[in-house]
């Protein structure tokens, strides 16, 4: 049996004050895989940190590339060029799709259906 020493307590109590997402949330959705059984705490832990490095990383690459420097603000926009214009974010096209007006996507399907009906 190991027993906690006040050392141990303070680091961890310091390691979540480092964190903004809810470690709950995180532990949730690891849940949700089917092969997941149990989630070690350090596994969380780093989990949670990675994930929140990498939506601040994502942020602020958008953010440099954004066309709003001058107000700053982050659009939604603004995420979906990046993910469509830097290899690293392309894994996440499908996620942050760009938006395109209704008319636009109608008038795109109906090339798309005249395409196939020439073959």
């Amino acid at each position: 049996m190991s027993q906690s020493t006040p050392d141990k307590d303070n680091q961890t109590s310091g390691a979540k004050k480092t964190i903004s997402l809810p470690i709950s949330r995180v532990r949730l959705i690891m849940k949700s895989s089917p092969d997941v059984s149990s989630i070690n705490q350090d596994a969380l832990f780093l989990t949670t940190k990675a994930t929140e490095l990498f939506v601040q990383h994502l942020a602020l690459t958008s953010f440099t590339n954004s066309s709003g420097g001058e107000t700053n603000t982050l659009e939604y926009s603004d995420l979906a060029k990046t993910a469509e214009t830097i290899d690293t974010f392309h894994f996440l096209t499908d996620i942050l799709p760009k938006k395109i007006l209704a008319r636009d996507y109608l008038k795109s399907l109906e090339q798309m259906q005249d395409e196939d009906a020439d073959f």
